[in-house]
């Protein structure tokens, strides 16, 4: 397995707007990875507007100057492409897959949508989209077991405030009380090509889609002035735990065990992520090891541990179980902790690395070997790290990782005195 993260060429150039282009080339198969990359997300949302950036993601999709309602979406899938958007704490991204003679189509749709979208919105389509967020925090978030927790971990970890201290659903409140002209300046502010990294990856060649994306692009004016994201990068350890305890309607107890780290992109967050690997990725894991297979007080299916790849701010660890029958949520957050505790003492073997490195690996190539992991994985790096090339030093970092190096960020991050732990129990049945 080669340990180079990214042998495929990559081109780039900057149009006089500002906008960022991103080239891969791929004649593999005849299909393009269009991906665009906005830096704003629910860090950059003022107090006040707090879910602006997640409704966004929703409002991209329902019109803009010179495509109607829902036509985005039935050209690219009449093309036989598929598409889609996310949003998270760093970023919002738009993305769609289309056979090679319809990347025309998918950047002018893209365009459109950047710089057309204030005109075609109309207080309808806001009430429309208001409603499809509030329905989306019921499914997702509020009449699910345990799907608040993401919500609670937040706060718990960073104080108020800070930029990740609210997740990117929002405040239903904040949503409701923004008019029109709230939500089109938004657009106007963070919607700018300036602001953005536009990715394609696949058949395609570097001159070709730099003259398209100057053709359908080069015309949006630039923003000049895009206010930063409050700096979240230092959080002030308070020296004591962190414990909330919620009684609702969940079918066994969870216990999740968090802790600040490093952010995403840097050595220590390279630590981090084999260290979640060693504690709680898979059957040959710590925690797995532990208290599902040996002291059998966790549901083998609901034990694990992750890293949250945030890179503007300590990012958190996070380490999960869900008790067995007949185990209460004490025992079962004392074997969380006595795990986690461990790996600051009990050293990571040469096989329990090895382990670790091999999964890392391959879920970094799996990623890569789709043109629109690609092209979301380079969009990232140009967005926060200003070059899409550094996408190749992920890996070879993982890899480069030592037991040494996991004991030690363990010892000084990891303590039960900065630990922040949410606990689920059930109601009683009568």
């Amino acid at each position: 397995m080669p340990d180079s993260g990214y042998p495929w060429p990559i081109e780039t150039t900057r149009l006089d707007n500002g906008l960022r282009v991103v080239v891969s080339e791929d004649r593999t198969a005849p299909a393009v990875a269009v991906n665009l990359w906005y830096d704003v997300g629910s860090r950059h949302e003022p107090t006040g507007q707090t879910g602006f950036a997640h409704l966004f993601e929703h409002l991209m999709f329902e019109g803009s100057l010179n495509v109607a309602k829902t036509e985005h979406m039935k050209l690219i899938q009449g093309s036989g492409g598929s598409l889609n958007a996310t949003t998270n704490p760093d970023r919002t991204n738009y993305f769609e897959t289309v056979p090679a003679e319809h990347l025309e189509l998918a950047l002018w749709l893209e365009a459109d949508r950047m710089g057309g979208l204030v005109p075609a919105l109309t207080q309808e389509t806001l009430d429309n989209q208001r409603d499809v967020v509030k329905n989306e925090r019921r499914q997702r978030y509020e009449n699910v077991p345990y799907g608040d927790a993401w919500l609670r971990l937040l706060p718990l970890l960073y104080p108020p405030g800070h930029p990740y201290h609210h997740a990117t659903i929002g405040s239903m409140a904040d949503l409701n009380a923004a008019d029109l002209a709230t939500f089109q300046t938004f657009h106007t502010t963070y919607y700018a090509p300036n602001n953005a990294v536009l990715t394609v990856v696949g058949d395609a060649s570097a001159a070709e889609v730099f003259a398209l994306a100057d053709k359908y692009f080069g015309a949006i004016p630039m923003r000049e002035e895009i206010p930063a994201a409050p700096d979240g990068r230092t959080v002030q350890a308070t020296g004591r735990a962190a414990v909330e305890t919620v009684t609702t309607d969940v079918p066994a107890p969870r216990v999740y065990v968090a802790h600040r780290t490093h952010p995403f992109g840097t050595p220590g967050y390279d630590v981090t992520t084999v260290l979640a690997a060693v504690l709680g990725s898979g059957r040959g894991s710590r925690l797995y090891q532990r208290l599902a297979d040996g002291e059998r007080i966790a549901q083998p299916d609901l034990v694990g541990a992750y890293g949250v790849d945030l890179a503007h701010a300590p990012a958190p660890l996070i380490a999960t179980a869900t008790a067995r029958p007949g185990v209460g949520a004490e025992r079962l957050a004392a074997g969380v902790a006595e795990v986690v505790d461990e790996l600051a003492t009990v050293p990571v073997t040469h096989a329990e690395l090895d382990r670790a490195k091999a999964l890392l690996s391959t879920a970094w190539w799996r990623q890569m070997s789709t043109v629109d992991g690609r092209a979301d994985t380079l969009g990232r790096y140009a967005t926060q790290f200003g070059d899409p090339a550094k996408a190749a030093e992920r890996l070879p970092a993982w890899l480069a990782v030592t037991a040494d190096q996991i004991a030690e960020q363990a010892a000084e991050l990891l303590g039960a005195d900065d630990r922040v732990t949410l606990t689920y129990l059930p109601e009683e049945t009568p």
